[in-house]
């Protein structure tokens, strides 16, 4: 019979060349800028509410978040909230007042009713996309959740830069939104040594305002409103 020559040492390299699992390469840095056309060729001074995020081509890993949206002297803080799919989204009241945070959207419409300060009610969004919030109570109130799929997103910087950290190498969908201009979309291919510059343009310049109804779909009143 014969015997093998390898020594203990050589025997214990051998197995844990077998047996270790291949290191995951590291994730990557993009940076980019994001633009907006608007009306009148104007500079847009609200570049800092546009967010892109990569769509890859197998569904990642998703990790649910606990976010809050305060309502705070008649406004939503923040305007913006993006979160991923599965996360719970609280809006605590700190007015002296009552609201009714609502929203019709297909992608996670929810009624919190009308509640007092202190309170502070929650909403669940297990489907991405674009949840427009209101209140019931007063009309100017509006906000934005933006539920992902994706764990790699960013909102822009006031002069629309962006940066999006961990990212693995590979082919994605880069989509970008602003709640004034289409949703728009490119192919990226990320390398392993990560990317700069990347640029992609949003247009708002069809932009128009239009005045939301409340929960009923009618318009809203001011009728024996005391706040």
């Amino acid at each position: 019979m014969r015997h093998s020559t390898l020594g203990p040492l050589a025997v214990s390299l051998c197995l844990l060349a077998v047996t270790s699992p291949a290191v995951a390469q590291a994730g990557v840095t993009v940076i980019g800028t994001v633009t907006m056309l608007d009306r009148g060729d104007q500079a847009p001074d609200d570049l800092g509410q546009a967010v892109v995020w990569l769509e890859p081509t197998t569904p990642p890993t998703i990790k649910p978040a606990t976010p809050s949206m305060a309502i705070q002297d008649k406004q939503f803080i923040p305007h913006l909230l993006v979160v991923t799919i599965g996360s719970s989204v609280t809006f605590p009241n700190h007015d002296s007042f009552k609201h009714n945070v609502f929203s019709v959207s297909d992608a996670g419409a929810f009624d919190l009713g009308l509640y007092s300060r202190g309170d502070g009610k929650s909403a669940r969004f297990d489907k991405p996309g674009i949840i427009r919030v209101y209140c019931n109570v007063h009309a100017t109130m509006s906000a934005f959740v933006l539920v992902l799929d994706t764990p790699w997103s960013s909102q822009a910087a006031g002069d629309g830069t962006f940066q999006m950290h961990d990212v693995p190498p590979g082919d994605y969908t880069l989509h970008a939104w602003h709640e004034r201009a289409k949703e728009v979309t490119e192919p990226l291919s990320v390398p392993a040594a990560g990317m700069t510059g990347v640029r992609i343009g949003l247009d708002a310049s069809g932009y128009r305002f239009k005045q939301h109804l409340n929960k009923y779909g009618q318009p809203y009143t001011t009728t024996g409103r005391r706040y």
